[in-house]
C-alpha cells in the first residue's frame, strides 16, 4: 500500500463532474478520483475545516465513532473495477469495513486517518505529470485556496 495525501477537490470542465487529487506521500504519481456533487462538497468541507450547522452525514459518522470510543485507523483504496474504485476503511481492533473512494476520503479526512492505495490501483489509474503540468496543479492548489464546498452544489 501506498500513502496518499490529498492535493484537493474541483470541477473537471469540460464534464462539470467533481474530481478529487489524491498523490503519492512518497512518490509522483497522481490518483484523480471522480466523485459526487455531495461527496466533493464534503471533502471540501473537510480540507477547508468548515462545519455545517448540524452534523453532516461525514460528521455524523465520525461523532458516532468518538462517542462508541472507536477510531478510524486508515482507509485503503483497495481495487478498480470497471472504472469504480473500492476502499476498506480499517477500524482499531482489526474490523474492515467496504467503502465508497470518495466516502472514505471524506471519512479519514474528519478523523485524521491516513489514505492508502495499492500498487495495483496506481499502477493502472495513477498518473505522473510532467513538470509544466507541476504548474497546473500549483495552480489548482491557488484555486482550492479560494473555493468554498458552496461551490460545489446544483
Amino acid at each position: 500500500m501506498n500513502e496518499l495525501d490529498v492535493v484537493g477537490v474541483r470541477v473537471e470542465l469540460p464534464s462539470n463532474l467533481p474530481i478529487v487529487l489524491l498523490r503519492e506521500s512518497a512518490g509522483e504519481r497522481y490518483l484523480p478520483i471522480w466523485v459526487g456533487q455531495s461527496e466533493a462538497q464534503a471533502i471540501a468541507a473537510a480540507l477547508e475545516g468548515t462545519a455545517a450547522p448540524r452534523p453532516l452525514t461525514h460528521d455524523l459518522f465520525r461523532d458516532t465513532l468518538r462517542a462508541l470510543g472507536r477510531r478510524l485507523t486508515a482507509v485503503h483504496i483497495t481495487a478498480l473495477r470497471g472504472g469504480t474504485f473500492f476502499a476498506e476503511l480499517l477500524f482499531d481492533g482489526g474490523v474492515t469495513v467496504s467503502s465508497r473512494s470518495s466516502d472514505g476520503i471524506a471519512l479519514a479526512l474528519r478523523c485524521g486517518a491516513k489514505i492508502y492505495a495499492a500498487e495495483p490501483v496506481l499502477a493502472e489509474a495513477g498518473i505522473l505529470l510532467p513538470d509544466d503540468q507541476e504548474d497546473e496543479v500549483e495552480r489548482f492548489r491557488e484555486f482550492l485556496d479560494q473555493v468554498s464546498p458552496e461551490d460545489f452544489e446544483s
